[in-house]
């Protein structure tokens, strides 16, 4: 009887011993997780606009896209937490009918003593040396030369040219990001020097941020696993959840999860989260620290990245946030603060007492089913992740168990030993084998209940096997509750 040979010439006959390795036995899928970072650069950079390129160190971040750009400097963030998960970057140009943002540091006064004056941009500490007595105009222009030295700060700084005591501060960018870059005073409790003041006026004024369409345009075919967002605008946060929402259907077959961060009070956290609605979104609220809900996008893609891919299924709880700083003390928001936007699509995050931030809940953004009611089918970030892998694994089992295979509906036929034919038990065998590799990778449960779930229809007239299953995903362990009934 023929043997299922896929490369054996059929006319063979010069004498020999030929031997044709078939590896779809052995065959094992491993995904390749890759993470790609949306963000503008500066025309300093290398790199055009909508180019998915892949960076490996942040001076290559720097030469690509500019020292200095929002890109750059998320690529930073993210390098310093992990160097090993594969990056890729698309930029996007400044919207040509954008406004940057601006903002000014008056000084005043005439400083007592000698000292240093430590004002943080962005998070980024920038020290300006002061002497007893120095006249405000000259505290301004020093203040301006160290801005202008760090060339990594997301503003650019000039004194003003009517109060020679402003220094005015300008974003690089164009665009809405630019309000949320924080200034201010004595980050880590030093103080100023007595006698003078600095007076700060908000970033404001940002308007007009680019089409995130033009980085879409970019995604090509490529899977990319997660996506670091840094706007947060409605339009750009219709686009992006739309092409998600596509590629994670049933032809596409490439789903990702993108990562953004909300900066404001709790009022406008709740207010934006509320007014959103994705499984393939997951924003974290920054509260009012110091550093740009872009960089906390960054950081927070990439701390959450490993711990996904190494498994889908385990909760990101306690993962550092390796780099952010928190809001001031005053101004954290308490435990019923944070369950309440937990209720609006918003992801949590704690602080240690050394100041640490670390995930304290990552959700997505899903509150309501098609119906508008509450439904919680998506709310944690690991729900989506564990099915995208479960499906990844189905695909590629099938794909390498049944590469050039014949269908047949008669489970009962005596097919020759080795045929290449699938049927409703055949297939059903390679699903039920493959489930128990979830339960044992800890991402599903119920064996019994799952072999009960399978339904599988064979088509041969069409050529095309059917199947419904009902995975029960392992669940994440966030809530022990315990009832104390003491006795005396």
């Amino acid at each position: 009887m023929p043997l299922p040979f896929n490369d054996m010439p059929a006319n063979l006959r010069i004498p020999g011993v030929f031997i044709e390795f078939d590896n779809s036995l052995a065959a094992q899928a491993e995904q390749e997780f890759k993470i790609l970072v949306i963000g503008q650069r500066l025309t300093t950079g290398t790199v055009a606009e909508g180019v998915p390129t892949r960076v490996t160190n942040e001076v290559q971040a720097d030469e690509y896209f500019g020292r200095g750009s929002m890109l750059a400097e998320m690529l930073r963030a993210m390098k310093a937490k992990d160097r090993f998960m594969e990056t890729w970057a698309i930029a996007l140009d400044d919207n040509a009918a954008g406004v940057a943002a601006a903002g000014a540091v008056v000084f005043g006064g005439s400083p007592t003593e000698a000292g240093t004056l430590n004002a943080y941009i962005a998070g980024k500490r920038v020290q300006t040396g002061i002497s007893a007595a120095q006249a405000s105009t000259a505290i301004a222009t020093a203040f301006a030369a160290a801005v202008t030295a760090d060339t990594s700060l997301p503003v650019t700084a000039a004194v003003d040219g009517v109060n020679q005591s402003k220094v005015n501060l300008t974003a690089r960018h164009k665009g809405e990001a630019g309000n949320d870059i924080d200034i201010r005073l004595n980050y880590y409790g030093e103080a100023t020097p007595k006698g003078m003041t600095a007076t700060i006026t908000a970033m404001t004024g940002g308007t007009g941020n680019p089409d995130v369409a033009d980085a879409i345009a970019g995604f090509g075919d490529a899977w990319w696993n997660w996506i670091v967002m840094p706007y947060t605008d409605t339009a750009n946060m219709v686009v992006l959840e739309t092409e998600l929402t596509l590629r994670w259907g049933p032809t596409r077959q490439k789903g990702c999860r993108a990562f953004a961060s909300y900066r404001g009070n709790h009022s406008a956290t709740g207010t934006f989260g509320s007014g959103r609605n994705s499984p393939h979104v997951t924003c974290m609220g920054t509260n009012m620290a110091p550093q740009p809900p872009y960089i906390w996008a960054a950081v927070n893609a990439i701390a959450a990245a490993n711990p996904l891919a190494l498994d889908p299924a385990r909760p990101l709880n306690t993962i550092e946030l390796t780099g952010l700083m928190p809001p001031a003390v005053a101004d954290r928001w308490d435990d019923d603060e944070r369950n309440l936007l937990l209720w609006d699509g918003i992801s949590t995050y704690k602080v240690t007492s050394d100041g640490r931030c670390l995930i304290e809940l990552q959700i997505t953004m899903y509150q309501l089913n098609a119906s508008g009611l509450p439904d919680v089918s998506y709310l944690f970030i690991n729900r989506p992740e564990t099915l995208e892998r479960i499906r990844f694994e189905q695909r590629a089992r099938v794909a390498a168990r049944f590469p050039r295979h014949k269908v047949s509906n008669d489970v009962n036929a005596r097919f020759g030993a080795g045929q290449p034919i699938v049927t409703k038990t055949v297939i059903e065998a390679e699903l039920i084998a493959l489930y128990q590799v979830f339960i044992e990778r800890g991402w599903c449960e119920d064996l019994e209940g799952y072999k009960k779930s399978l339904l599988t229809e064979i088509d041969t007239a069409n050529g095309r096997v059917n199947w419904k299953d009902e995975p029960r995903l392992i669940g994440p362990a966030n809530v022990f509750a315990g009832l104390v009934q003491f006795r005396i």
